[in-house]
């Protein structure tokens, strides 16, 4: 897997698509979600198992609301980020589909965000979550967010060890002791740094 800074930080808010190779000798494209996306992240979400849905939403969902649909293909400009990976498999029937997603919604004051993620059943363990995380913790420095967290369940394994290793600590969470609160200080010179052995998510 490409370890390249895709997310430019001279350019704070952009990020320009890109071509990557994963650990598989599979490929994918990364850019940011368009507002005409909303059919195929539909598809998208109708391919993840159920046991995929709920570790990204944590309830049981068969179908994704039109509200969430709506609010997944329109970021706010300069606040939040929306990364789509897609399949590049030319030839392939896979080619062009959504693989993959991650974002972050920063707060009113600019200060601190909270990501998402979701892959595909059949790209886990690629690296591909590992990547898109990557990215995402970037262009949050980049912007000038001082912190990001993310809400896991305590069942997400591979989730919850990928966020350790990308220097994420475990912190209060009201959620319950079902789900995980993990925080991630973006002015740590380790922050987004993987740590340990090649990572399997």
């Amino acid at each position: 897997m490409s370890g390249a800074n895709l997310t430019d930080p001279s350019t704070e808010n952009d990020f320009t698509p890109v071509t990557v190779a994963l650990r598989s000798g599979r490929r994918v494209k990364l850019r940011t979600i368009a507002s005409d996306d909303g059919e195929a992240l539909q598809a998208a979400f109708d391919r993840l198992s159920m046991e995929s849905r709920y570790m990204r939403f944590m309830t049981p969902m068969r179908a994704l609301p039109p509200y969430m649909l709506e609010r997944a293909v329109h970021p706010v400009a300069g606040r939040d980020l929306a990364l789509v990976a897609l399949a590049d498999a030319p030839g392939e029937e896979t080619d062009g589909r959504i693989v993959a997603g991650a974002r972050y919604l920063a707060d009113a004051a600019l200060q601190g965000c909270e990501f998402g993620i979701a892959v595909a059943d059949d790209w886990c363990g690629l690296g591909l979550a590992s990547l898109l995380m990557q990215e995402l913790i970037r262009s949050a420095r980049a912007r000038g967010l001082k912190s990001m967290e993310g809400f896991i369940l305590t069942g997400n394994t591979p989730m919850r060890k990928l966020a350790r290793r990308l220097g994420f600590q475990v912190a209060a969470s009201d959620e319950g002791p079902g789900v995980v609160r993990m925080c991630l200080d973006l002015g740590s010179a380790q922050a987004g740094e993987m740590q340990g052995g090649q990572d399997a998510a």
